[in-house]
């Protein structure tokens, strides 16, 4: 069998639009089984976010067509080809070590030969100032990093293996930081922690715990002191105003705050099970969606009224694997190779977060998705 070499290029830091880019630059020099440039060659490219390790969780991969130059030099935007599995944009930046994994076909078709794995280092973090409303800082060690709720209400969580401590700023009365007196320990190494609005969740291998702060009231921060627990390894998280869900392979969980009432933070009695492993989610204002290969499960906050977070109670189902998904204003859509189902939050009577009955399908393979905004 040829064997197929290939430099791992350079990652640049390139501004693909005003605002912060989903996206960033690749660059590798192609060479054929003999050692020399592929000049003016049709190539295929797959490019996979792995998490933790160069072994570790498969969280995107996507496909390119690429045509290199007189020197064999390929240019692409990771996060902007034809996504395969997951979501590009529902990649938890903020945790855990990331690792990009590239596979080219100097034919320019499917027959993938793995050209190698690097670490991702400081580049795609500038996706996490990007994200809903939360940032992240480690140590040199990497044990223990603050994570800061960047929406302006003075809330930071210091989280260590098995210990998470919070301080929180009252923006009323006396105007005063505090550390809760009170903090969480953990059975499994902490994984990473996800921030939205006045709520926060930490979370291990098998459990995850919710902090928030009041906003009304006494402005005073607290631990929920029941905890979520989880059968299998948790793999992510994902956050949409006050809402949060946290996911593992089969299970996801969900955290809020009622902003009305006692605006305190609870956990959802109910959660979504999966009959195949979940791939991943996207959330769009106060709507979550979570799917797996062939499912789809909906979760919404209501914003007025009672203001609790339910999990809707029917799903949707796939024909094919599901490729990803992508949320704009209060709706979400996800997709497989020949079908798509959107999902909604109705902001006028009921606020609930509902399915559209009816999908829209496709004679040939769907190649991509893209919307209006976040």
């Amino acid at each position: 069998m040829k064997k197929l070499y290939a430099t791992i290029g350079l990652f640049i830091a390139s501004l693909l639009s005003a605002q912060i880019p989903q996206a960033f630059s690749y660059q590798t020099i192609a060479f054929n089984a003999s050692g020399a440039p592929i000049a003016n060659g049709n190539v295929a490219l797959r490019v996979s976010i792995l998490d933790n390790s160069a072994t570790g969780t498969v969280l995107y991969t996507e496909t390119h067509s690429k045509t290199t130059n007189a020197k064999g030099l390929v240019n692409l935007n990771i996060g902007q080809g034809t996504a395969t599995t997951g979501s590009f944009g529902g990649i938890n930046w903020g945790t855990n070590a990331k690792f990009v994994k590239v596979e080219m076909d100097p034919q320019g078709g499917s027959n993938y030969t793995n050209v190698g794995v690097n670490q991702l280092m400081s580049v795609p973090y500038a996706l996490v100032a990007g994200s809903v409303l939360s940032t992240t800082s480690s140590n040199n060690g990497g044990n223990i990093v603050s994570l800061k709720n960047n929406s302006g209400n003075g809330t930071i969580i210091v989280y260590s293996d098995n210990e998470a401590k919070a301080y929180y700023l009252n923006p009323n009365g006396t105007n005063s930081g505090s550390w809760n007196s009170s903090n969480v320990t953990f059975s499994s190494p902490v994984k990473g922690a996800v921030a939205s609005n006045n709520t926060i969740v930490v979370y291990s291998n098998n459990e995850a715990y919710g902090y928030y702060l009041n906003p009304n009231g006494t402005n005073s921060g607290s631990w929920n002191s029941s905890s979520a627990t989880f059968s299998s390894s948790v793999k992510g998280a994902i956050a949409s105003n006050n809402a949060i869900v946290v996911y593992s392979d089969n299970e996801a969980k969900s955290y809020y705050l009622n902003p009305n009432g006692t605006n305190s933070g609870s956990w959802n009695s109910s959660s979504a099970i999966f009959s195949s492993p979940i791939k991943g989610a996207v959330s769009s204002n106060n709507t979550i969606v979570v799917y797996s290969d062939n499912e789809a499960k909906g979760y919404y906050l209501n914003p007025n009224g009672t203001n609790s977070g339910s999990w809707t109670s029917s799903s949707v189902t796939f024909s094919s694997p599901v490729k990803g998904g992508m949320a704009s204003g209060g709706s979400i859509v996800v997709y497989s190779d020949n079908e798509a189902y959107g999902y909604y939050l109705n902001p006028n009577t009921t606020n609930s977060g509902s399915w559209t009955s009816s999908s829209v399908t496709f004679s040939s393979p769907t190649k991509g998705i893209i919307s209006t905004g976040k």
